[in-house]
């Protein structure tokens, strides 16, 4: 009984041991691949919220020149000057109204002389406020056009934010690898879809069709077809900053607008500040402060599918030193290199979601346009929208997409990130790949030699992730 209970102790102990081991192995891979997902995930969102203020700025660098013409107006007060003149008139067809003989004319013509002085208070109020306003305002809107502090943020975003993303993916994985259990640092890693690794200070070698965020720079890049992106941005620019700009007259004015009509006010400011908008764009900065342009749209592109890879497609590998063995002399692991870890991660606009919607009293329809627009919208599905079922009380639920945007460009603030099945032909070349980061050289990781097994086979036969 003795020999056979030292031999049951030898074998619990052996098997508890394999247990241990295979249960630190299980947690390391779930913890590894755990850190690859969150990786990926934190770095493609840093790149999608590189995206979004890109567009955020763009949309800024229209409204800061319709706010310039506006208080371009505001300072030299051209509509003022005009409006006493236009009231004068007003006040001597009054008098012919009064002398009329005609009840009607002559109680308009008391109106009118009655409500003219009105008008012109209401101006010089306003012209008054204005130019206060543009006295204190004007000189920080010229100033950033005339040193392009827009477009030198908007460089710095292209520059800096692979970096951001970079190091969001490298803390992420470090975070994921505490404790270690004599591991070491868990390091991560966010590579392109053609191969190249982010971070290290990499991309101020890339061309401006290489880049990381895929945005050229109508005013500095040098590619075939710059000239196409020179006009798109000028047209473009030049759409959204009249847009701001009636935006703002619409709002300023509408006192004007509602009972103010007689000096012209509202027509005269809204024709000065259109003019001095003009001269913004087509004289002063014709080729200068242009916003930033996607540079490819996937869906024009001959091989969508090889474009979204390359620009849109990212991938996060995360590596961590072989686990110290319970009971070395019993259990040894026999790959030679080191463990890694991948998840990939897509930067994209996403569709507009279908879901279940009320049609009735509020109305329908999508109001898409162009250049963005505003989150919320719905487009109705096999339906014209409108007021059905309204007057049965309650209306309908119909099938609709409710959700931002989808168009591809730097006007549109909805980019976003999604974990996907990893599809990149470049994985395999990635795997066996030193990124050669300063960080990942001092770890001494072990990189695999895989022969000549396809990105295809790693997926399918390896790896189901």
């Amino acid at each position: 009984m003795s020999i056979v209970s030292v031999f049951a102790v030898m074998f619990l102990a052996m098997l508890l041991g394999m247990v241990m081991n295979a249960g630190r192995h299980v947690d390391g891979k779930l913890r590894m691949q755990n850190a690859a997902d969150s990786a990926a995930y934190s770095g493609g969102g840093v790149l999608a919220r590189g995206m979004n203020t890109l567009a955020f700025t763009n949309h800024l660098l229209c409204d800061v020149f319709a706010v310039d013409a506006f208080l371009r107006e505001a300072r030299d007060q051209n509509s003022a000057s005009y409006s006493p003149q236009i009231l004068a008139a007003w006040n001597k067809v009054a008098g012919q109204f009064s002398a009329s003989g005609f009840s009607k004319f002559t109680a308009l013509g008391s109106a009118i002389q009655q409500k003219t002085p009105l008008e012109q208070q209401m101006v010089s109020s306003y012209s008054n406020w204005a130019k206060s306003v543009s006295d204190q305002v004007l000189p920080l809107m010229e100033e950033i056009l005339q040193d392009e502090l827009i477009p030198k943020y908007q460089r710095a975003v292209v520059a800096a934010f692979p970096d951001i993303a970079a190091s969001a993916a490298r803390e992420s994985a470090a975070r994921n690898g505490t404790p270690d259990f004599g591991r070491g640092t868990m390091y991560g890693v966010l590579w392109r879809g053609d191969g190249t690794p982010l971070g290290g200070g990499n991309e101020a070698g890339y061309s401006p069709d290489d880049r990381t965020l895929p945005a050229v720079d109508p005013e500095l890049d040098s590619l075939p077809n710059q000239s196409d992106y020179v006009r798109r941005a000028q047209r473009d620019r030049s759409r959204l900053a009249h847009k701001y700009l009636d935006d703002w007259n619409n709002q300023m004015l509408s006192g004007f607008d509602q009972v103010a009509k007689m000096s012209q006010f509202a027509n005269l400011w809204r024709s000065f500040t259109c003019g001095y908008l003009e001269h913004l764009l087509n004289v002063e900065y014709p080729r200068t402060n242009l916003p930033m342009m996607i540079r490819d749209n996937p869906a024009d592109a001959t091989n969508p599918t090889a474009e979204l890879q390359q620009h849109y497609t990212f991938i996060a590998v995360t590596y961590w030193k072989k686990l110290p063995e319970m009971l070395p002399g019993l259990f040894r692991n026999p790959l030679e290199p080191d463990a890694q870890a991948f998840a990939e991660v897509h930067v994209f606009i996403p569709r507009q979601r279908l879901e279940w919607v009320h049609e009735g009293g509020t109305g329908g329809g999508s109001n898409q346009t162009s250049l963005g627009g505003v989150p919320g919208e719905i487009a109705y599905v096999g339906s014209s929208g409108g007021s059905q079922g309204a007057s049965g009380g309650g209306g309908e639920w119909v099938v609709g997409r409710v959700g931002g945007p989808t168009i591809w460009n730097l006007w549109n603030q909805s980019w976003n990130a999604q974990i996907a099945k990893v599809t990149a032909p470049a994985l395999a070349t990635i795997l066996q790949t030193d990124p050669q980061l300063p960080g990942f050289d001092a770890e001494n990781f072990k990189l695999p030699n895989l022969g000549g097994l396809s990105s295809d086979e790693i997926e399918e036969q390896i790896s189901p992730h």
